[in-house]
């Protein structure tokens, strides 16, 4: 994976995940994730057809990058590595996760912390170092350690989990599905600071 691509992966992903309290305060200028299926792309613009919604149109520049993911083991899932897991709590409290998705080295750090998540309703997103991998009955249970605090999560077998590879705009094509960072510039109007794409079958699950 290149250090370009990491770069512009990681830059367009923090802004995302820092954006969760920021979107309530600033919606016209906080990132906003969305997630749906390519409807079209006819030059630099995308529609993009949302689940329950109508489809946006999204400025899609030549010069922003795109990129994928790939399925990984849960087993291969070990201490000290850094992980984002998208979870939603139960009754209990405990930490149940929906996604997983594992860093590459060279974007430890990335979104570090325990924030609110737009997944799922009520759902919450862990971006932090592994302490301890434990195997269970019901999945792989993860401790994970952030600037400020830990937290404790099951993975159950079958939940997404997934790393970052690379694509192209040629991947960008109707009937994909896709994760977008962009910036809402109007009403149903967005300009694209990142595109995450479908790729051998592979759906972003963030």
């Amino acid at each position: 994976m290149s250090r370009r691509f990491n770069t512009l992966l990681a830059a367009a992903l923090v802004s995302s995940t820092l954006a969760g309290a920021a979107i309530a305060a600033t919606p016209a200028t906080a990132p906003s994730r969305l997630r749906g299926e390519i409807v079209s792309l006819n030059g630099d613009t995308l529609v993009l057809h949302r689940a329950n919604t109508a489809n946006v149109t999204i400025d899609f520049k030549s010069d922003v990058a795109v990129g994928a993911v790939k399925n990984v083991k849960l087993a291969d899932i070990k201490a000290n590595t850094f992980v984002g897991v998208a979870s939603l709590p139960g009754a209990d409290g405990k930490l149940t996760a929906k996604e997983v998705l594992v860093f590459p080295e060279t974007m430890r750090g990335s979104g570090e912390g325990h924030y609110a998540w737009d997944l799922l309703p009520g759902s919450m997103m862990t971006n932090a170092n592994v302490d301890t991998a434990v195997q269970s009955t019901n999945g792989r249970e993860l401790t994970m350690s952030y600037k400020g605090g830990t937290k404790t999560v099951l993975v159950p077998e079958g939940v997404p989990v997934v790393t970052f590879t690379e694509a192209t705009r040629a991947d960008v094509v109707a009937g994909k599905k896709a994760f977008i960072v962009a910036k809402m510039v109007e009403l149903g109007k967005y300009t694209a600071m990142r595109v995450i794409v479908e790729k051998d079958g592979v759906v972003p699950p963030m």
